[in-house]
């Protein structure tokens, strides 16, 4: 009996960055009673999967990124495709520059982060148009990307204390 709920328990840790990142999905989707919110409302997901992919890529690999970005087309109504695409290249960037990130401040991370965040809104909003063939009002996406910027250290907190509480659990960190 032990050993079925220490298999659990393990399961349920493992799937955990891909939850939040899924309910990072839903809260970017949230229908808000505040006008216009919509087109800006922060990318919750993008944080998501930064952040797992910088620190635990084991727990959130490519196909769990695909997984949030093909999620976050199906609720957003985006075409299908592109925040699939960028969440993929948030992904295979921040895991390919995981030991640049190792040791650095959070202001290093943010400020890289910062880079991303203003790289994927240029390319959904490029994506978006090429797919509608018109051009689009790019104020919209600059508010967008400056939201998820301002909104990065908060999501992170709360990634970091689950982090550390689910490390420490698995004796992987010092308590």
């Amino acid at each position: 009996m032990w050993g079925a709920l220490n298999r659990l328990d393990s399961v349920a840790r493992n799937v955990l960055p891909l939850t939040l990142s899924m309910v990072c999905v839903v809260l970017s989707e949230v229908p808000f009673q505040v006008p216009h919110f919509g087109p800006i409302a922060p990318g919750f997901a993008l944080i998501a999967v930064f952040y797992w992919s910088v620190y635990r890529p084991d727990l959130l690999p490519g196909s769990a990124a695909f997984a949030v970005g093909l999620t976050l087309d199906l609720i957003a109504g985006t075409p299908m495709g592109i925040n699939t695409l960028v969440l993929l290249l948030v992904h295979g960037a921040a895991v390919n520059q995981r030991t640049f990130f190792q040791g650095k401040s959070f202001l290093v991370i943010w400020w890289a982060f910062s880079l991303v965040a203003i790289g994927a809104g240029f390319v959904i909003w490029i994506l978006t148009m090429a797919l509608h063939a018109q051009l689009l009002d790019p104020v919209p996406v600059v508010f967008q990307v400056l939201l998820t910027i301002a909104m990065h250290p908060f999501v992170t907190w709360v990634f970091a204390r689950v982090q550390h509480a689910l490390l420490s659990e698995q004796g992987d960190v010092p308590g």
